[in-house]
């Protein structure tokens, strides 16, 4: 049986730690998740992947935020919509965890979890009716799971701003009222068509109706849709149907110059006052420092430019982290001496469902889960030991897997 795959003429070992004859199936699955480019070469995509999208005004560093996070080179220049078409960065996710994994494990290959960063163009004043790239802008944003939304804390006469001056209040705010007006237009249209069926006493109507007049009046007060709690699990489902873009979870990146990037400066307390009730995290990055860092060669040079800056690690590696909460992921382990791998699920995903993202059959023919916590693999050392200390478990279907756990899946199909 084959189990290399060629991808751009290098030969990749696929074999993984999972019963012979189901090689294959994994094999399929990486082969389905390689699409051609124009330009013949073969990109990996995941095809359920959830995607964080980078936005804010131009010239605030989203291009060369997503340079730093994805190695890619985005076009990054002094001007408006320099981002016309929306980069996307398939980005491994840091984890210690995996290291020591393999620290333990030696296998032959290793294989961390990733987040999909998307670089989107820079929103103006008036997107909201098609002003400046505002219509490919909300189109871009929509289709993303969550937003990293950029602000500029710095002064730099160098580097223009589109409104004259830094002041990062009023960019969020001009932000927040364009995405505000759309989810707006998108409200009242839907409302246009439930008020008919909700007067003639369709229970179904008229709860959905209930729920788009509360974000209607929110969104009139300037407030975004996600400070809107849905009251049970119909609201629930009725709110990820209305693929609002305020109600999608933020997290807010201060920009700094890179003496505040230790402790930020008076924008970034103007920025944590301003969304103190927003249940939003605020992160703070000095994103020139940032792209100096990438610039240089070594682990230890590297290390000394942090140190110098007064961090223990690099501040794309913790904005990393966030994307991947903000968009409710977690990892569990397979560890094998063929590979160490991380695969990112939804957070209170079932053995079945975390089984179904290496191959769905794994999912359908589903028997068992034996499950070792991460912490018990490390304390102990290996899969073996962690039987004699009886750490070993079997759980079924209605196991709800928890991060780090370190699995092997039993299934029939």
């Amino acid at each position: 049986m084959q189990n290399v795959l060629k991808i751009n003429n290098k030969s990749i070992n696929l074999m993984i730690m999972l019963p012979n004859i189901y090689y294959i199936l994994y094999l399929q699955t990486l082969k389905r998740n390689y699409k051609k480019t124009r330009s013949g070469q073969l990109l990996f995509v995941n095809l359920n992947s959830m995607k964080a999208g980078i936005v804010g005004l131009p010239n605030v560093g989203k291009s060369t935020l997503f340079n730093c996070l994805s190695n890619a080179k985005a076009q990054s220049a002094n001007f408006p919509f320099c981002t016309i078409e929306p980069n996307i960065g398939v980005v491994n996710v840091p984890d210690p965890r995996i290291e020591k994994l393999e620290e333990l494990v030696k296998p032959e290959r290793v294989q961390m979890a990733t987040v999909d960063i998307v670089d989107i163009a820079g929103l103006v004043k008036g997107a909201s009716k098609g002003e400046g790239l505002g219509n490919q802008f909300l189109g871009n944003i929509r289709e993303c799971n969550a937003i990293i939304h950029v602000l500029r804390c710095f002064d730099n006469d160098n580097i223009v701003h589109v409104d004259g001056n830094v002041n990062p209040i009023r960019d969020k705010e001009t932000i927040d009222i364009e995405l505000q007006l759309k989810d707006l237009e998108t409200v009242e249209k839907r409302l246009e068509k439930v008020n008919r069926a909700a007067k003639t006493g369709n229970k179904e109507a008229q709860t959905e109706k209930a729920l788009l007049d509360r974000i209607r009046e929110s969104l009139l007060q300037a407030k975004s849709a996600r400070t809107i709690t849905p009251q049970n699990n119909d609201e629930e489902i009725l709110m990820e149907s209305f693929q609002l873009i305020t109600a999608k979870p933020v997290l807010y990146v201060c920009n700094v110059d890179e003496n505040s990037a230790v402790s930020g400066n008076k924008y970034v307390d103007q920025v944590r006052e301003l969304v103190k009730d927003e249940d939003a995290e605020v992160i703070i990055l000095s994103v020139g420092a940032e792209a100096d860092i990438t610039e240089l060669e070594s682990y230890e040079e590297r290390q000394v430019f942090l140190e110098d800056m007064g961090l223990s690690e690099p501040g794309a590696s913790v904005l990393i982290r966030a994307a991947y909460k903000l968009l409710k992921q977690q990892t569990y382990f397979t560890a094998g001496v063929k590979e160490v791998r991380a695969w990112t699920i939804n957070i209170g995903s079932t053995a079945p469902q975390a089984a179904g993202v290496i191959h769905t059959d794994f999912e359908k023919g589903f028997i068992r889960a034996e499950v070792i916590a991460y912490e018990d693999f490390v304390h102990y050392g290996s899969e073996a030991k962690c039987k004699e200390a009886g750490k070993f478990k079997v759980e079924g279907k209605e196991y709800i897997v928890k991060d780090g756990d370190v699995m092997h899946f039993r299934f029939n199909v």
